[in-house]
């Protein structure tokens, strides 16, 4: 009994320390929490705000972007192919010795000092078509990879959707187990009274005590799990503030589950029509055959024009009837001259590269198909996973508030046996466990549920925005 007594005050002294210390940290972080918000001002952020901000912010969807404007950037290239070339060089030089004038074409031993310049324009007429099948390749790559970033921000959409849940599922548990922990605090009220009186031995108070204890623990742990949560998503908002960071509870009920009418086939068969990921591949077959059509455009001669204006000047051209040297301008003016022509390139030999090169295109084109067929069948995966997940996850919500209903009947028969002195301290503490653990599943499951019936939303086409 010494040894017993001894333990609960033990027991009791380090259990009242703890809440001494929690207090004071509750206190040091609300006054932290307060100061916050008057100096910076605490937002509440909704899910469609969190879902824009990712969009404008996230590092994924900034990536994607800049693919994007390289695209662009590739269009902008291939219509640049059928603007002529304009060239201009100039040239100075001082020589000594013997040399050729440039303005005379006559040899001179002595120190010269000569300049040139030309304008030079190229066009290329005729290519195999190579050119025009890179402009439109460049346009098929353009919205491929507007279609990739779209798929990128969907994906993203779906992250901080579920991230957002994820902080009010954590959230809600937290406010279970607060209220858990309060009503084991009049349990424990209770029990030390019956204690007093003689009415339960002390051992029970000692299993009161230590469900307390454990509800304590858990509550640090819950507290902890929204915390991680809340920086989760703003990791994927890219911010920086976690500690002023925090999602609007806004009250989520179980939605409209009228998709759970629609088979999953025609699920399928309408995300076919209007999913990224499909239009991005299905571009790519088409991106792969612009690349075998250039790849044959180099079988064909290639034909281009030019035209070339140039002049020249030296400082020895003297004009032979009075001796004087020409102005620098004037030479310019009468030295001056246009060449222009075409040029006809013809492959015959280039070891086998062209060939090569279209065969490798034609592979690519095979590729690019099966990886079409093999995102079809992914997508239909997704789509009959998520399909059998919803329907899977409702079932466990459906079990798991029934159970719930169950735990609390039977914890509130356990209670009232309890307060009488018909069961022990360790029953009662089970039945109450056993509650716990149904009602932190209960919110589980509802969250699970409500997440993977958007999903499916998702797959049939309802944007996110009406989440």
């Amino acid at each position: 009994m010494m040894i017993r007594k001894k333990v609960t005050n033990n027991f009791q002294t380090v259990k009242m320390n703890y809440m001494k210390f929690r207090i004071l940290l509750l206190s040091v972080f609300s006054s932290l929490s307060l100061f916050a918000q008057e100096t910076e001002g605490e937002k509440l952020w909704t899910l469609e705000e969190c879902v824009r901000h990712a969009e404008e912010n996230n590092l994924t969807i900034r990536q994607a972007e800049l693919d994007l404007q390289n695209a662009m950037i590739d269009k902008s290239d291939a219509i640049g192919n059928f603007i002529p070339d304009v060239n201009a060089s100039l040239r100075a030089s001082g020589n000594s010795g013997l040399t050729i004038d440039p303005t005379t074409n006559n040899f001179v031993n002595t120190s010269i000092f000569t300049a040139s310049g030309d304008v030079t324009s190229t066009l290329t007429l005729f290519d195999g078509l190579r050119n025009f099948h890179q402009l439109n390749r460049a346009k098929l790559n353009a919205v491929a990879t507007q279609y990739q970033a779209d798929d990128i921000r969907d994906d993203i959409r779906l992250a901080v959707a579920n991230a957002y849940l994820q902080i009010l599922s954590n959230r809600e548990t937290l406010k279970v187990l607060q209220a858990q922990a309060r009503a084991t605090q009049q349990d424990l009220d209770r029990t030390v009274e019956l204690v007093d009186n003689g009415v339960l031995p002390k051992g029970d108070l000692l299993e009161i005590q230590a469900t307390a204890a454990n509800q304590e623990q858990q509550i640090v742990a819950a507290e902890n799990s929204v915390l991680i949560s809340r920086i989760s998503l703003a990791q994927l908002l890219q911010i920086s503030d976690y500690e002023n960071f925090d999602v609007v509870d806004e009250g989520y009920v179980i939605p409209d589950d009228a998709v759970l009418n629609v088979s999953s086939d025609e699920i399928y068969r309408k995300a076919l029509t209007f999913m990224n990921g499909i239009q991005a591949s299905q571009y790519s077959v088409e991106l792969a055959q612009k690349d075998l059509d250039i790849a044959k455009g180099a079988r064909y001669p290639s034909l281009n024009a030019f035209i070339n204006y140039n002049t020249r000047y030296s400082d020895k051209n003297f004009d032979p009837i009075t001796g004087q040297l020409i102005p620098f301008k004037d030479q310019l003016y009468i030295y001056d001259g246009i060449s222009y022509g075409a040029q006809v390139s013809i492959p015959v030999l280039n070891g086998f590269s062209v060939n090569n090169n279209i065969k490798r295109s034609k592979i690519n084109v095979e590729r690019a198909k099966l990886q079409l067929e093999q995102e079809k069948l992914s997508l239909e995966t997704d789509v009959n996973q998520a399909y059998v997940d919803v329907k899977g996850s409702y079932k466990s919500y459906e079990a798991a508030g029934k159970t719930v209903e169950a735990r609390r009947l039977a914890y509130d028969y356990a209670k009232e046996r309890y307060n009488v002195g018909l069961m022990n301290s360790f029953d009662f503490s089970q039945a109450q466990a056993r509650l716990d653990d149904a009602e932190a599943t209960l919110i589980r499951t509802k969250y699970d549920f409500i997440f993977r019936l958007k999903v499916l939303k998702f797959y049939y086409g309802i944007p996110l925005e009406e989440w």
